[in-house]
């Protein structure tokens, strides 16, 4: 050995490894619990979500809003899939720490709720409004979120639009006096968000297939959302009006006791069968009159209606 050299006993080497693999240990620990505690945090906040939305369920045919903050900078991931008599609305949500956007695999599913938005959503402040779906009976409130970044400027909109959205009063959706730094949607022209009110369809800017929608709620979700989530929350809301179908054919034979018969019960099946054949958002356009005329016949019967 060389004069000078360094020299470490066996045990001081030793304990210099197990020191190094103990203090790796436990940076790997903090950080594997620090994922998981982020991990269980952003579970929890989708949950709280889905409990956010229920007040907006109403009855009345108004919309109504409400806005939320997050604690820190967030993502919201919409998903929707189709599986069983409802299928199943899946909210997962993400949020920054330490610069980086936190990852999790945690699906929050609620088979009752209705999101329209974009895949992903980022923010901190989110609005929420909802408006109720009728076809020909009530079906779902409609949710629609956004984030208070993304400003969305009403172009030509039919005057009953500008009103409601006048009414609801939500910061980030605007009438006229539109800037190259919001998100237009124009009723005539091109822009953004192109809406065809008369013929009933949304076209965004480079997106190839068309919304259909055939009323104002269906409208809304149809700007707010994408054409992905948007298709599936439809082929969803059939699945809905399927089984509300077969409910008011059973209700039709509980009245017929209480002397109140009229002929819509085949209506019923029909709309039922159409339901479940039903693809794409363009088959809502011919279903509408079917509906209709469902429609017309309930309230032709007075107080014997189903709805």
């Amino acid at each position: 050995m060389k004069r000078g050299a360094l020299q470490i006993s066996f045990g001081w080497l030793f304990a210099i490894i197990i020191g190094a693999f103990i203090i790796f240990l436990a940076v790997f620990g903090v950080t594997k619990l620090m994922k998981t505690e982020q991990t269980t945090i952003d579970a929890k906040s989708g949950k709280e979500l889905g409990v956010l939305l229920n007040p907006l369920e109403t009855s009345l045919e108004s919309a109504k809003t409400t806005s939320f903050t997050m604690p820190a900078e967030s993502r919201i991931y919409n998903g929707c899939n189709n599986a069983g008599n409802f299928g199943k609305q899946l909210i997962k949500i993400s949020q920054k720490s330490f610069n980086k956007w936190t990852e999790t695999n945690i699906d929050v599913g609620f088979s009752n709720k209705y999101i329209f938005s974009k895949e992903i959503v980022e923010g901190k402040k989110f609005y929420i409004f909802s408006k109720p779906f009728d076809f020909p009976f009530k079906v779902s409130d409609l949710m629609y979120i956004t984030s208070s970044k993304d400003i969305y400027c009403f172009v030509d909109a039919p005057e009953e639009i500008e009103e409601e959205i006048k009414t609801i009063n939500q910061t980030n959706l605007l009438v006229g006096d539109c800037s190259d730094n919001m998100i237009n949607v124009c009723f005539s022209g091109n822009c953004d968000i192109n809406v065809d009110y008369d013929e009933g369809y949304v076209k965004k800017q480079g997106e190839i297939h068309p919304m259909y929608f055939v009323s104002d709620a269906l409208m809304y979700a149809a700007i707010f959302g994408d054409v992905e989530v948007y298709e599936c929350q439809l082929k969803r809301l059939m699945q809905r009006i399927e089984e509300l179908s077969l409910i008011y054919r059973d209700k039709t034979r509980l009245i017929s006791k209480k002397g109140c018969e009229f002929d819509i019960n085949a209506d019923l099946v029909e709309l039922n069968m159409f339901a479940d054949n039903f693809d794409e958002s363009e088959d809502i356009i011919w279903l509408e009159s079917k509906v209709n005329n469902l429609n017309d016949k309930n309230e032709a019967a007075g107080e014997c209606g189903l709805w």
